[in-house]
């Protein structure tokens, strides 16, 4: 895989999907590999998808500070991603948790951004968090399936703070549209995937402050699409859209019956919606 050093001296990895126009892809968990992306469901058809692993994730280093971990301070890696590339400016995809990086390089890089894609994404950093009351909907829509309940209960076990591998897997079925063996496999490599010290790192005291957040992304002047899946619980759509509704201009889409990996659910769908925003 590629490397480049970052403003820190850590050697952080990438690799290069398909051809055309570069498209940076920030992966989320937050803390895991970018490998989960894949190649974005056949996205590299139509971009060259640069997928970046996050520093101490898959084949990035470990940084001597942990503190280079914070979501804010996570934005300073693509900054040096792009002048490693040569690129003037970036088109930038963040994916759940990269979405809040890519919003913080929006805060402190707008204008070194083309473009940019919050597909699924965290909205912690606007103060958007949902509740339980805000997965409700989402939720429901599995009741009929035998592993329902055991998944909504590890789900809010796992929210009150039982990170466990279990409660990970139990509650998998929810982040999908439908339970397949495609979405299945996906989930089944996140604990290989996931870094625990980068997870805690991305979150750690000062990552978040909504308010410039918001006034940083009331002030974009680039084409924007904030993408949301119709079954997600993670980023229900009904915050999502509240989200685009903070950017002027920003394209709102919505995949229905998608949970939170898009691609995996019906990649020709998403592809074809991303395709069009990026041409």
């Amino acid at each position: 895989m590629p490397r480049f050093s970052s403003y820190d001296g850590t050697g952080l990895a990438y690799r290069v999907a398909g051809s055309g126009e570069p498209l940076v892809c920030l992966p989320g968990g937050a803390g895991r590999a970018v490998s989960y992306l894949g190649d974005l469901g056949g996205l590299g058809a139509h971009r060259s998808l640069v997928l970046l692993d996050n520093r101490g994730t898959g084949d990035s280093d470990v940084p001597a500070s942990a503190d280079t971990y914070r979501r804010d301070r996570l934005a300073l890696n693509v900054e040096a991603l792009r002048q490693h590339l040569g690129l003037e400016r970036l088109d930038l995809l963040g994916h759940s948790a990269g979405s809040g990086i890519a919003m913080a390089y929006a805060e402190h890089f707008p204008h070194n951004l083309s473009s940019l894609v919050l597909l699924t994404p965290a909205l912690r950093a606007v103060g958007l968090t949902p509740t339980e009351a805000d997965w409700a909907d989402h939720l429901a829509r599995h009741a009929d399936q035998p592993w329902h309940a055991e998944a909504v209960a590890a789900l809010r076990a796992w929210v009150a703070g039982d990170d466990s591998l279990h409660n990970r897997l139990t509650a998998a079925p929810l982040f999908y549209g439908s339970w397949t063996p495609a979405a299945r496999a996906h989930a089944a490599a996140e604990d290989a995937e996931r870094s625990t010290e980068a997870q805690r790192g991305y979150s750690a005291d000062g990552a978040f402050s909504p308010g410039h957040t918001r006034r940083a992304l009331a002030d974009l002047s680039i084409p924007v699409l904030v993408y949301a899946g119709g079954a997600d619980p993670v980023a229900p759509p009904h915050l999502v859209r509240q989200l685009a509704e903070l950017i002027p201009g920003a394209q709102y889409a919505e995949q229905p019956g998608a949970g939170h990996y898009p691609w995996i659910d019906d990649a020709e769908s998403m592809v074809k919606r991303l395709a069009e925003f990026l041409a």
